[in-house]
């Protein structure tokens, strides 16, 4: 028996300048796409244990994973693609773990154009795919597939489980087990990203009604929050059930998911993030840490999500930064602050050099029409390293991550941890590579959203979250949508005030009114 397993993960912010080249996948090919996966908690990698576990041969030609940025090169995506496609001849399944929001310049559907031509050269052969919660689901991805399973979290900790998830199904098939069908809902709603954590909320909610409708039999239901950062038809929120083969399993498919639909429609204000001013919320910080100064010595954490990495950010908006220290904030750790320049002058400078020099605001966000000045700092150069750490958890844990070039930089009323390289802060690891304790700081300044809570949330004595202009920034009005299938809320704010009928799409059923 012959299985192809594949990774091909890109989550695409269409408003991002950060190029994304075939370099910025770091694609392992054959043998070393096994390798990369094997023993880690990836979806690929309970697709290669389970399929080992039947003693089948497993195919691996690529596992390709990007850090979220701009459109695709159709170069890279031709070439990514094209490697899947070939090694699909002669096999008997096809396991792929895939991001589901990828577009590229030469496709508006990435997974769907891909799993369209993996159905057309081996017809036939069952395909089984898992998905990050915030794919951007279309009919041709359901059209083209005989299973599809979504991570359950945000954070997202479930990867592996995952892709258990959706291989048992399919390799079940292949056991004589029953036959699938996917069939789905999609609604007119865009949500915020913050309002897509399952910690707590609607969509806690939906994922708590996903599971309780597999306890009750139906073999996988998924929540796709989508990501709206995608200028394509509908970057939106769906529903995707994956049931039996059967009259009664695809009426019950469908009714799940016009049910769980129903559901997160009712609580659509619920998926919309309302951004507190920055001056606001900078203030509130302060007020937060003058309170807690006796009691409680715990840093503030201030979460700059306007210039998230792995939202498409380019990490070196100086906004947030700027900002608090003018509202006369002291003692913050900062980082990471992607700035190769400012890298580039301060290690040839030397530990314990004193620097002046333009910091950050370098990648100007031309498809926002924002420009920006870098910011004017002199401070001491206090530690150089390459970079590199562990992660420790909960998600990617065990792998080894890298900054690329690292220093530490002393402003006096801040210390800044500088990379050469676009980081989401997964771990302390970003800050003691450089030998800095950011516990011991008043303030710690994160560029991120989600995947930094679980690990600095419980060290701090309380979190601000922070907007400013920047391409993942929670402002939906500052991004010129052009593409997008109008009407959908939050954008047309009508669709959630009146109780209108709206025809929403599904597979093989009639539309359901809203």
């Amino acid at each position: 028996m012959n299985i192809l397993i594949a990774r091909l993960n890109h989550e695409t912010n269409t408003f991002s300048p950060v190029p994304t080249p075939l370099s910025a996948f770091v694609p392992r090919f054959g043998h070393a796409a096994y390798q990369d996966n094997k023993g880690m908690r990836t979806a690929m990698a309970a697709f290669i244990d389970l399929a080992e576990g039947l003693g089948a041969r497993v195919i691996t030609p690529v596992s390709a994973a990007a850090n979220p940025s701009g459109r695709v090169h159709a170069a890279a995506y031709d070439a990514l693609t094209q490697c899947i496609v070939d090694a699909a001849i002669g096999c008997d399944a096809m396991l792929l773990d895939l991001h589901g929001a990828m577009v590229a310049e030469n496709s508006a559907d990435g997974e769907g154009d891909l799993l369209a031509r993996l159905r057309a050269a081996a017809p036939g052969v069952p395909i089984g795919v898992a998905m990050d919660l915030h794919g951007n689901i279309t009919s041709k991805i359901i059209a083209n597939c005989d299973v599809l399973v979504g991570f359950k979290t945000y954070p997202h900790v479930d990867m592996y489980e995952t892709g258990e998830h959706a291989g048992r199904l399919l390799l079940g098939m292949l056991q004589g087990g029953p036959a699938y069908v996917v069939r789905w809902q999609q609604l007119p709603l865009m949500s915020h990203t913050l309002r897509s954590t399952t910690l707590s909320g609607a969509m806690l909610q939906a994922v708590e009604a996903a599971k309780a409708t597999e306890g009750e039999g139906v073999p996988a239901v998924s929540v796709f929050a989508g990501f709206g950062l995608a200028d394509i038809e509908a970057p939106c929120v769906s529903v995707v059930v994956t049931g039996l083969a059967t009259p009664e399993g695809l009426d019950a498919a469908q009714a799940a998911a016009d049910r769980i639909s129903a559901q997160m429609w009712a609580s659509r204000e619920d998926f919309v993030y309302e951004s507190e001013p920055l001056q606001a919320s900078l203030l509130r910080a302060l007020v937060l840490a003058t309170q807690s100064s006796n009691s409680d010595q715990r840093p503030i954490l201030l979460l700059d999500h306007s210039d998230n990495c792995m939202s498409g950010g380019t990490c070196d908006t100086m906004d947030v930064l700027e900002a608090a220290l003018a509202l006369g904030l002291t003692d913050i750790a900062v980082g990471p602050l992607c700035d190769p320049e400012a890298v580039d002058i301060l290690t040839r400078a030397g530990v314990g050099a004193q620097v002046s020099l333009g910091l950050g605001n370098k990648v100007q966000l031309v498809q926002l029409g924002i420009t920006k000045q870098p910011m004017a700092v002199t401070g001491t150069v206090l530690a150089v390293s390459d970079g590199e750490y562990t992660i420790t958890g909960p998600t990617y844990t065990g792998q080894r991550a890298c900054m690329g070039r690292t220093v530490l930089f002393d402003i006096g009323v801040a210390q800044i941890v500088v990379t050469a390289q676009t980081h989401e802060p997964w771990d302390l690891g970003v800050f003691s590579c450089v030998g800095l304790d950011p516990t011991a700081h008043r303030y710690v300044l994160l560029k991120s959203r989600m995947y930094c809570r679980p690990v600095f949330q419980p060290l701090v004595h309380a979190l601000v979250e922070c907007d400013s202009l920047g391409v993942t920034s929670s402002d939906y009005g500052l991004f010129p949508f052009v593409h997008v299938k109008r009407p959908v809320y939050p954008l047309d704010s009508s669709l959630g005030l009146l109780s209108c009928a709206v025809g929403i799409k599904s597979s093989g059923a009639a539309a359901t009114k809203y």
